[in-house]
């Protein structure tokens, strides 16, 4: 082997083997290096066949590498050939090969950088057995070095070398080398180095190889960190559970919640033994799937084992809890963290508050924070927010101001987002004036965003205030905020509501000259637009449209041409369009029947609406109570009460109660037809099932006992009405004013009339039509003459009704003068007499020139 290496003295490097005619640069002497924190530094093998695996004895550590006196050869050659036989000469004695190598570094004469007289250095340190402390840190600065060979050129040699002279290989070596790299940040190295080791057959200690692992994966390099994992531990190295949560940890970082998942149930799979730190690992995984239950049973698991869950461990369940609104066992997780020896955090304080507000109890979590300021914590942005979201869900916008100022004086600055719930919170609760100053405070100060105009803007257009809506989009145009298609459909909203169709069609086109791109729900406002106009051609044009555009209709586009159909008097026209629609992939629902059926019946078509009806339960869909409600109602309309009734019973069977509208329509068909003790009963059956009677009914009960002159009765329902809470309205007044006039009961009619005067309502015409009727019937001329007089300082047009009604009254007084000059007067308003000459003639009023029951009110 000698004569292979050694040459002339006159050519040094010409028998030497190819593979180590290298000459490289060291960055600085070979020394040893103090420790730096957090990097493994000497971690005994695991058991191997391989020598010199052994942990290194206590003496080892205490070896201050010593430099002699002077050289072994005072003037040598230096050339490679010579240093590798010097070495070699010292094989069995390492401190002196060791003080050699570091003369000829420091020789001028000699290049630096001698990889192979380098690695020939590092068999002999590590073959004594004695020595790894010095032969780690000649790998820590070699690798810390800037002017080296890659990984590969000196695993290579090292592997070369140990062939050529009988050296064994040590994996010490290798994962010095490694660790070396990772702790010079020189990853690429590390990474080649790595899978240089696991091809020659070394296995890297595992806790080298999770070192190295977890520090790709800190440094972002996590696709390495997987690949390496994936592509050679898997195939080729053992490996252990810190190796699989490394992976995991990995996985999490790029949101393969999946995938980390799979390594743990492999792992379990496996029979490995886990630890505390996989398993809280895998709770975080389940809790990020949202999985509580599987994050609970793994939490049981670690209790079995006698492990202690960390801090952050229930953190995130009990988040994950109150995230699936499974408030009760966040709860209970609360308590148990705190028996395990925890403080309940901030976090956990907040999210248990959300939970609360979830659920509606506000005062638990207000009564949550107030503990949690008295026990020292301080909240932070995001525990207001919670909580003022929370106080403006529940309509309490006094504790959400308070809260809001609170949070000012704490020095935390308000977000959108907190501005944004106070905003919404007054809009709801009607407090148009605070929330349109807690708008603009959020538009002085520069936080306001899209958001917050959509909003406001929203609720404008909503409430039919479209001027007051441009103002807030103008507003927002001059602070740069750019509108959305939200803020667009907004605005056309808006304008379609108004009948605006012009102005809402020119920000439809302003909206696609922004490259902004209209949605359904755009086309569908716009359908929906032209129906309420009544111009059905233009809302089916503009839906072909929107199909031609490639947008896909919903269901609610679907229901909306449905609806609008019906709604202009087309329903026989929905039935192709039905066909149509459901060949597109629309499915009908109970609502889109409903459509067709109270389109039938509006039309007077009852049959029809049956028949849909029929067609309706035949597809499978149970009617609903709006269904029966709408057949109920338009049977009594049409006077097929025995249907209505039948339809009632229907519903009974099939478990359904009546609601307000279907009483209503009921009493209204059995008033009409006189039958008050019929709708008496239903009256009573309302209050009986635990429904009340609104103003409608009260109206309907009251006008059928005034047709039969049972004025007792209808005033007994006033009083009730009365002490129900329920208001009167003018339709109330005037048909209790009209009975009594008739029963004489001037007195009464007046005191009611003064009543209603006194609330605010104010007469229309029809009440003073019975005004001056009741008054003339009862000989009381004069004052009827006074209503009338009222009507023209109301600048109101009295109808023919007043006018024969006063004319003969006056004929029959016999003031024939002023019963002409009425007829005069009203041919001036351009009233055409009916009856007037009759009157003029016979001097009365006939009975059958009135409709049923004096007046229709």
């Amino acid at each position: 082997m000698k004569s292979l290496l050694l040459a002339p003295r006159s050519s040094p490097t010409s028998s030497i083997p190819p593979r180590i005619r290298f000459s490289f640069l060291l960055d600085k002497c070979i020394s040893s290096s103090s420790s730096i924190p957090g990097v493994i530094e000497d971690i005994p093998s695991p058991n191997t066949n391989s020598v010199d695996t052994n942990r290194p004895s206590e003496s080892e550590n205490s070896i201050n590498v010593q430099t002699s006196q002077s050289p072994i050869s005072e003037n040598p050659v230096l050339t490679q050939t010579h240093v590798i036989e010097t070495l070699l000469s010292c094989r069995n004695d390492p401190f002196s090969a060791l003080d050699y190598f570091k003369w000829v570094e420091k020789q001028p004469g000699f290049a630096r950088g001698i990889v192979y007289p380098f690695c020939l250095m590092l068999h002999i340190l590590v073959h004594s057995g004695n020595h790894y402390t010095v032969a780690r840190n000649l790998l820590n600065n070699y690798a810390s070095s800037n002017s080296v060979p890659s990984a590969i050129v000196l695993v290579d040699h090292f592997i070369d070398c140990g062939k050529r002279f009988g050296f064994q290989l040590n994996p010490r070596v290798f994962n010095y080398l490694l660790n070396g790299y990772v702790r010079a940040r020189r990853f690429t190295d590390a990474v080649d180095c790595f899978k240089a080791m696991v091809s020659c057959g070394v296995a890297p200690w595992a806790p080298i190889m999770n070192n190295f692992l977890s520090t790709l994966v800190k440094k972002n390099m996590i696709d390495e960190a997987l690949n390496l994992f994936n592509d050679v531990i898997l195939k080729k190295t053992s490996y252990d559970c810190a190796t699989v949560n490394v992976m995991m940890c990995a996985c999490l970082r790029r949101d393969k919640v999946d995938e980390a998942e799979k390594y743990f149930v492999e792992a379990k799979v496996r029979g490995m033994k886990l630890d505390a730190a996989i398993y809280s690992t895998a709770i975080r995984v389940a809790c990020m799937k949202l999985e509580a239950n599987v994050a609970c049973d793994l939490l049981s698991e670690m209790k079995k084992m006698d492990w202690v869950p960390s801090e952050g461990t229930f953190t995130n369940l009990i988040c994950t809890c109150v995230k699936q609104r499974n408030l009760t066992e966040a709860l209970r997780l609360k308590d148990e963290m705190i028996c395990s020896g925890y403080q309940i955090s901030l976090i956990v304080s907040t999210s248990l508050m959300k939970g609360y507000c979830q659920h509606g109890d506000l005062n638990s979590a207000l009564e949550l924070f107030n503990k949690i300021v008295e026990e020292g914590l301080t909240p932070n942005k995001v525990t207001y927010a919670v909580l003022i979201e929370g106080c403006c869900r529940n309509r309490n916008m006094e504790k959400a101001q308070e809260l809001y100022a609170q949070m000012k004086c704490a020095g935390i600055q308000p977000t959108v987002y907190v501005v944004n719930s106070l905003i919404n919170g007054f809009l709801e609760a009607q407090l148009m004036e605070e929330a349109i100053k807690q708008f603009d405070e959020a538009v002085e100060v520069g936080i306001a965003n899209v958001f917050t105009y959509n909003n406001m803007i929203s609720w404008f257009c909503k409430d039919g205030r479209v001027d007051e809506a441009c103002s807030i989009w103008d507003k927002m145009i001059d602070r740069g905020v750019q509108p959305s298609v939200v803020s667009y459909n907004h605005m056309i909203l808006g304008n379609c509501r108004k009948g605006k169709m012009g102005i809402a069609l020119d920000l439809l086109s302003k909206m696609l000259d922004k490259n902004l791109k209209a949605n359904v729900v755009t086309y569908s406002i716009l359908i929906d637009g032209y129906f309420k106009k009544c111009e059905c051609e233009q809302a089916l044009g503009m839906f072909d449209h929107m199909v031609s555009l490639g947008i896909a209709p919903t269901d609610f586009t679907f229901n909306t041409i449905i609806n609008g159909l019906c709604k202009v008097g087309r329903t026989a026209d929905t039935k192709d369009k039905l066909k149509k629609f459901i060949e597109m992939g629309f499915n009908p629902i109970c609502m889109t029947y409903n459509s067709i059926i109270d389109g039938f019946v509006k039309e007077g078509d009852v049959n029809s609406a049956v028949a849909v009806y029929r067609e309706m339960c035949e597809s499978g869909l149970s009617p609903n109570i709006i269904t029966y409600t709408t057949l109920i109602d338009g049977f009594c309309k049409s006077n097929n009460i025995d249907l209505a009734l039948k339809m009632q019973n229907e519903m009974r069977i099939k478990g359904i109660q009546l609601d307000v509208p279907a009483y209503s329509a009921l009493i209204d068909a059995f008033c009409k037809r006189s039958d008050m003790k019929s709708a008496h009963g239903l009256f009573y059956e309302i209050l009986e099932v635990g429904l009340s009677p609104n103003r409608i009914i009260y109206n309907t009960m009251i006008s059928g006992f005034r047709n039969l002159n049972n004025m007792e009765a209808a005033l007994e329902l006033h009083k009730k009405m009365r002490k129900e809470g329920i208001s009167c309205d003018l339709e109330t007044y005037t048909t209790l004013i009209d009975g009594l006039l008739k029963d004489g009961n001037i007195v009464l009619a007046s005191d009611l009339y003064e009543e209603m005067l006194v609330k605010g309502i104010l007469p229309d015409v029809i009440m003073y039509s019975v005004l001056v009727h009741g008054l003339c019937n009862k000989g009381q001329v004069e004052n009827a003459r006074k209503v009338l007089e009222e009507m023209y300082r109301k600048s109101m047009t009295p109808n023919i009704l007043i006018y024969n009604t006063l004319i003969a009254g006056y004929f029959k007084e016999g003031n024939l003068q002023e019963a002409f000059r009425l007829h005069d007067e009203m041919l001036d308003k351009g009233l055409a007499p009916d009856t007037t000459y009759d009157i003029l003639v016979s001097g009365k009023l006939k009975e059958n020139s009135l409709p049923v029951g004096g007046l229709s009110v």
